[in-house]
């Protein structure tokens, strides 16, 4: 209860803090955030659809894409699926929403705020089973190898057979006193699921019992005082081939062999947030913004957008030759791969993007914290 308790107050901290003012545009000190300045623009941009979900007020609600079908809620139990702009169906939930989307071919799975963990027909929304988790669910359910993995706010792991529900394993680890709220889904890949904890930690568990595999250290907590120890991995690892990646606040970029855990290569950034990979490179966002592209077999510096100072950038997006982010404000940016100079931007409904971006094809698809969901084209 402590510490879950400890978790509600450092994102409470987030909004003053002056030890994190780093990740917060908005706070009362500290610098602020960069104004946008005009670009030469080579790129067009455009919507190509859009569809409204509704609010997602404090949560981080990732759209789940599943072929050509886009999967959305929001924090009133609205639950839709589009298929190629058009809405297919719109159910409720019945109750308050605070995780999601999980889906694939079958089912689509969300979370709510008293650890409800609710099943529905991909095909037409009927309700399929219900299982309960240990606290609230802030991430997406991660669906494959038959089962569903759900992440509690409190740092747990608990895996549910895809079929009817019933919890198949349970896994936890100790956390530090303090913690940064995790909105990320856990990684299904084969025989492993994967996730990074508070202190820093990536870890690989089975799928079939949930033992720990491995473990590998992103980032060492270190520091005076608890705000300044707090080193957690808050965003999604990413694969590429045997290689799995992930990066911590206040901590470092880490690649690590995906069989085993051995570190590959190491390099110190903070991001909150998240990064990505292609065929060429790592991209990552710092927690001031700036958005960098990385080698992926050494970690080394290829080069640095830092035109987008405090302004809450998401984790980057790879799609046709770009690199894209969103901010605080609605805007989307999209940058060149080759050097990240800015080639095409586009405003949205002028909300927060707290969600990270996904791909739909060629289009970008961007949700907004008032609740719209957004297939863009760059080209």
């Amino acid at each position: 209860m402590l510490k879950h308790l400890a978790t509600v107050i450092m994102a409470l901290l987030l909004a003053g803090c002056s030890t994190l003012d780093s990740i917060n545009p908005f706070a009362s000190s500290g610098p602020k955030m960069a104004v946008l300045q005009p670009i030469n623009a080579s790129v067009q941009a455009r919507v190509v659809w859009r569809e409204s979900v509704g609010k997602t007020d404090v949560y981080a609600f990732v759209p789940a894409v599943t072929g050509s079908s886009v999967y959305a809620a929001s924090k009133d139990g609205n639950l839709i699926r589009v298929d190629d702009g058009k809405l297919v169906w719109k159910i409720n939930a019945g109750q308050t929403l605070s995780g999601g989307v999980g889906a694939d071919a079958n089912m689509v799975v969300v979370g709510s705020p008293k650890g409800d963990v609710l099943a529905f027909a991909s095909a037409d929304g009927q309700p399929l089973w219900k299982a309960k988790a240990t606290s609230e669910i802030l991430s997406p359910p991660a669906l494959g190898e038959g089962i569903v993995v759900v992440r509690s706010g409190d740092n747990r792991l608990a895996a549910y057979d895809a079929l009817d529900g019933k919890r198949k394993w349970f896994f936890q680890r100790p956390t530090p006193a303090l913690s940064l709220r995790v909105t990320a889904s856990p990684v299904i890949a084969g025989k492993y699921v994967f996730a990074g904890f508070p202190g820093g930690k990536l870890i690989a568990v089975s799928t079939t019992n949930g033992a720990a595999l491995w473990d590998g250290t992103v980032a060492l907590p270190k520091g005076s005082s608890e705000l300044d120890r707090v080193a957690d991995i808050t965003s999604a690892p990413v694969i590429s081939g045997r290689t799995i990646c992930a990066v911590a606040y206040q901590g470092r970029v880490a690649c690590f062999d995906l069989g085993n855990g051995n570190l590959v290569w190491a390099r110190d950034m903070s991001s909150a947030v998240g990064l990505v990979i292609d065929a060429r490179y790592l991209y990552v966002t710092d927690d001031k913004g700036s958005v960098h592209a990385l080698d992926m077999a050494s970690g080394a510096s290829i080069w640095k957008q830092d035109k987008l100072f405090m302004r809450r950038v998401t984790a980057p997006v790879p799609l046709r030759g770009l690199i894209a982010v969103a901010d605080v404000q609605g805007v989307v940016h999209f940058l060149s791969r080759d050097d990240g100079s800015f080639v095409a931007r586009l405003t949205t409904d002028g909300s927060p993007v707290i969600a990270p971006l996904q791909t739909l094809g060629n289009l970008l698809l961007v949700q907004t914290s008032s609740g719209g969901v957004f297939a863009i084209e760059a080209q």
